[in-house]
């Protein structure tokens, strides 16, 4: 049976610096602060907490992918042969260890993942479809796409839905 856990509201302060630290992983304790309106000490405690309670995963830098020449972004699909156990778990390990993948989703549908790559032009894309994902043995097919436009992209999760869930401080 599955459990599932419901993460108690958050305060406005809260709130504020979830947005303000997923907007900018880089800023400082003291600037944070200063836009909370809080004491250093008192906010950098409120960041520990929420790294804690894990509502702060981690933080990070996201690096431009044309400035490393990285501007061919492509969806792959991928249809599993058959989807045992074993094979599924071979199929993660293998995505797991290809730096070209950037995000693996397993998806309902008429394919069983989706792949978000990079690549800096369609010889270094042929070698890694023909290479890399057509001789795993457990891929029935692969369906590649090239995306055109990327019209967004963010790392954000919207806090505004959970602003109806705001408790008072």
């Amino acid at each position: 049976m599955v459990e599932y856990s419901f993460k108690k509201a958050l305060n406005k302060r809260d709130l504020k610096i979830l947005e303000l630290i997923q907007g900018n992983a880089a800023i400082t304790n003291v600037e944070l602060a200063r836009l909370v309106n809080l004491s250093p000490s008192a906010t950098h405690g409120r960041v520990k907490r929420l790294e804690e309670e894990g509502y702060i995963e981690r933080r990070l830098t996201v690096l431009s992918r044309d400035q490393r020449g990285f501007d061919m972004l492509c969806l792959i699909l991928i249809r599993l042969k058959t989807h045992q156990i074993e094979q599924i778990k071979e199929f993660y390990e293998s995505i797991e260890h290809l730096e070209e993948v950037l995000e693996c989703y397993h998806i309902t549908g008429e394919h069983d993942y989706v792949l978000k790559v990079a690549q800096r032009n369609h010889i270094e894309l042929r070698t890694f479809v023909l290479e890399q994902l057509t001789p795993l043995p457990y891929i029935a097919t692969v369906l590649t796409s090239l995306v055109l436009e990327e019209v967004k992209f963010t790392t954000a999760l919207p806090l505004t839905t959970a602003k109806r869930a705001v408790k008072k401080e």
